[in-house]
């Protein structure tokens, strides 16, 4: 494999490391170019070439971007409005999966503010799953989906989102046995609640769920999920 200069590869990581807070994954195609990327999906051509650490849920989940809720909030209701889901719902789910951090990345591949893996976001038209406005509007439509599959059972379509609706229908249409999903339920339930009663979210401190989210970055930005670069 042909070799990056330092500065420039480390140029390129910075870039990428400080928007997306992920591992940077690296490979040289057969026309010398090489490609960077933060989300591999599986391509076994990619190798890591930088490790970024990963900030514990617990610390990432209970520091809300306040700023960043309240600015997504016209694409949370011209979604919720689009699918017809309930904006409060929305909010919730946004709140346990992200706490509002656009860049964040799980250990799964779940990107962005609604924690979409690759084959959700594709299947609902997400291009960027690191854009606020197509991750939104594709957690919306998945959402909407949901509570249409199961009948409108608000706790099902929740515990779906989580842990796939094979699981749910598998475990006889009730909660799935697993502990996260039992605990990421009530959670979103629970910021549901205190969205419809337009209290504090913050007050909710309990923290489950998948993915595991970096600090929100100081301004609102999106990230490309793949860089390339030509060998000199």
């Amino acid at each position: 494999m042909k070799k990056i200069p330092f500065s420039l590869l480390g140029l390129l990581l910075c870039g990428c490391a400080s928007a997306a807070q992920a591992n940077i994954y690296a490979y040289t195609d057969s026309h010398g170019v090489v490609h960077l990327t933060n989300v591999p999906a599986g391509n076994s051509q990619y190798h890591m070439v930088m490790r970024t650490p990963k900030m514990p849920v617990a610390v990432a989940r209970a520091d809300f971007n306040q700023v960043a809720r309240q600015q997504y909030q016209s694409l949370v209701r011209s979604a919720a409005s689009r699918y017809g889901v309930s904006p409060a719902l929305v909010n919730a789910v946004i709140s346990a999966e992200s706490g509002y951090n656009a860049g964040a990345v799980s250990p799964k591949g779940a990107i962005g503010l609604m924690q979409l893996i690759p084959a959700t976001a594709a299947r609902f038209g997400v291009a960027n799953a690191f854009s606020p406005a197509e991750n939104i509007n594709g957690g919306t439509a998945y959402l909407a989906y949901l509570l249409r599959k199961f009948s409108g059972d608000l706790r099902l379509a929740i515990a779906a989102y989580n842990a796939g609706s094979n699981a749910v229908i598998q475990a006889g249409y009730h909660i799935p046995p697993f502990a996260e999903t039992q605990a990421y339920v009530p959670r979103v339930l629970a910021f549901y609640q205190h969205y419809l009663n337009g209290t504090a979210p913050e007050q909710i401190t309990a923290v489950t769920a998948k993915a595991s989210p970096l600090p929100a970055p100081a301004a609102i930005s999106t990230s490309p999920q793949l860089i390339q670069v030509s060998n000199p």
